[in-house]
């Protein structure tokens, strides 16, 4: 129900060119006969502080959800996730290596500065560069940019990145492997442009309201930290005409009943989610207000794999196995979400995972041979195992939390001490190992499955959990290097089985986006399995 549809990435993999003429409009369509409210401006709920707006130094949902409406990349996507133009109007490639993308020649900065080539040129540079230090370099690499991966490790001048202003409107871009999927891999945040010389001059203010210059639909006004961003309409934007959103709001609420109440008090237009504990009776009341759609994210915990006992699968494999996932996505949850075995979500395109052999398991028998294997990695009571769960500040994680750490203490006598922290601390931490075990989730940078096992690969700097294995590394490379569907679907099931057994992480479960909406908040995205909204598509209906 949920999967993309891939009609243009198959375009690609073909060698076709694709053309903006191929697809829908980019901004808001109104339907004919819908009356528009005096005021179009969105008040949306964010989940929590931003950590930054530079999207060369971001790596988490919260930062992309604004980002996005601030800077336009290569590629958008549409409603059901269809990749489709942004800031380039068509691109062509005749073997999967060599892309060439051709920008708008009517596509402007805020501050009326034309969008070239140049300025993915540096951008893309700017974004491997050591000296830039982004957490999301790695991205780069994924694609397997020309010397990406050797300017990253410092062995190559970021001026030798594979690619090329042919012109002021033609970006040449140059890969070491074939990748069939690279268009869709263009919609990330990590590979969306900024103004050289804005950057240049400011450095990292130029992030601030008074500085920011952008290419996307909105510009940033005001920016109070743990208050709100403003965001209001870009007129230089290229299509400008056919946004109706004014203004946008982002509102920095950690805390899920606080949001629901500033929601059902007329404050805000669409929540970034909803209390787990009230789910039911929202459900009951306000039918009309909850939208729940499938979403390309992973639940899981992570468990520090440099760092002993967390170091002896068994350890790990007794912490998971202790899960009952059925409780958490049923009693705890009751949304629709999946019980995960595995990392890659059921939903991601191309991809049919096999259940692992602890997945078939009943809990009872889960709970038996995680006792078992606990002990032979020497804890039993006489030697109980304690140690520290890290998880960032929200109540429903924390009650998710509160939940395991029962089931650790109840059917393996194991403590878990939880601290919470607020996100900035807890990306540092998870970042610098500074944890046992911690809460993460994972959403897909573009639908494939290379998306979420790459998380895992030695080379990539998001591992937080530290999970080095050359066996699964070598299955990694192998199919990423294949342009046959087949091959790395296969290889990819080959790489789950190495997770299941290794276990360096948790697979806790598969989520749907359970959220608050305004039914007066029209072209809200309703099949885009990345969750991705924009601003620009949507629209307030007058009251009737």
């Amino acid at each position: 129900m949920y999967k993309n549809k891939i009609t243009q990435a198959l375009l690609v993999s073909a060698g076709l060119a694709v053309s903006a003429a191929s697809f829908s409009a980019l901004a808001a369509e109104v339907p004919e006969g819908v009356k528009l409210a005096a005021q179009q401006e969105l008040v949306r709920g964010n989940g929590t502080e931003v950590a930054s707006l530079d999207p060369h130094k971001t790596e988490g949902v919260p930062e992309s959800n604004v980002i996005r409406d601030l800077l336009e990349g290569l590629v958008n996507q549409d409603g059901e996730g269809n990749t489709i133009p942004g800031a380039a109007e068509s691109w062509e490639t005749t073997d999967n290596r060599t892309f060439t993308f051709h920008l708008r020649k009517d596509a402007k900065w805020s501050n009326g500065d034309p969008v070239t080539a140049e300025d993915f040129v540096y951008s893309f540079k700017r974004a491997v560069d050591p000296a830039t230090a982004s957490p999301y370099s790695w991205y780069l690499e994924m694609t397997t940019m020309k010397n990406a991966e050797k300017i990253i490790a410092g062995k190559a001048d970021k001026e030798s990145l594979g690619v090329t202003a042919v012109d002021p409107y033609t970006l040449k871009i140059e890969l070491e492997s074939a990748v069939p999927y690279f268009v869709k891999m263009m919609g990330h945040t990590t590979v969306k442009p900024v103004n050289r010389k804005v950057v240049e001059k400011y450095g990292d203010d130029w992030t601030k309201p008074e500085h920011f210059v952008g290419n996307g639909a909105f510009v940033l006004d005001k920016w109070v930290v743990n208050e709100r961003i403003v965001l209001k309409r870009n007129t230089k934007y290229w299509d400008n005409k056919k946004t109706v959103i004014n203004q946008v709001t982002y509102l920095p609420i950690e805390n899920q009943v606080a949001e629901m109440n500033r929601f059902l008090s007329g404050e805000i237009d669409i929540t970034n989610e909803l209390p787990n504990e009230h789910f039911r009776r929202l459900q009951k009341q306000h039918a009309e207000d909850v939208q729940i759609v499938g979403n390309l994210c992973s639940y899981y915990y992570g468990f520090n794999n440099a760092k002993a006992p967390f170091d002896d699968s068994r350890v790990r494999k007794a912490l998971s196995y202790a899960i009952d996932r059925d409780v958490v996505t049923k009693a705890l949850l009751g949304q629709g979400q999946k019980p995960g075995y595995f990392l890659t979500p059921e939903i991601t395109a191309n991809f049919n995972p096999v259940t692992p052999a602890y997945g078939k398991l009943t809990q009872k028998e889960r709970n038996a041979k995680a006792k078992e294997l606990l002990a032979e990695a020497g804890f039993d009571n006489s030697n109980p195992l304690e140690f520290t769960l890290l998880y960032n500040t929200s109540e429903n994680h924390k009650k998710i939390a509160v939940a395991i750490a029962s089931m650790w203490k109840k059917n393996l006598g194991v403590t878990a001490n939880l601290e919470n922290q607020e996100w900035k601390t807890y990306l540092d931490n998870r970042r610098q190992g500074n944890f046992d075990v911690t809460r993460a989730g994972w959403c897909g940078d573009y639908n494939e499955a290379s998306s979420f096992l790459s998380l895992m690969q030695s080379n990539n700097s998001s591992n937080d959990p530290k999970y080095h294995s050359k066996e699964y590394d070598a299955v990694m490379q192998k199919a990423l290097a294949s342009t046959s569907d087949t091959e790395r679907e296969a290889l990819y099931i080959q790489a789950e089985k190495l997770l299941a057994r290794d276990m360096p992480i948790a697979p806790i479960y598969q989520y749907v986006k359970a959220r608050l909406v305004n039914p007066h908040v029209g072209g809200v995205a309703m099949n885009n399995a990345e969750d991705k909204l924009f601003s620009k598509d949507m629209y307030i209906i007058a009251d009737k």
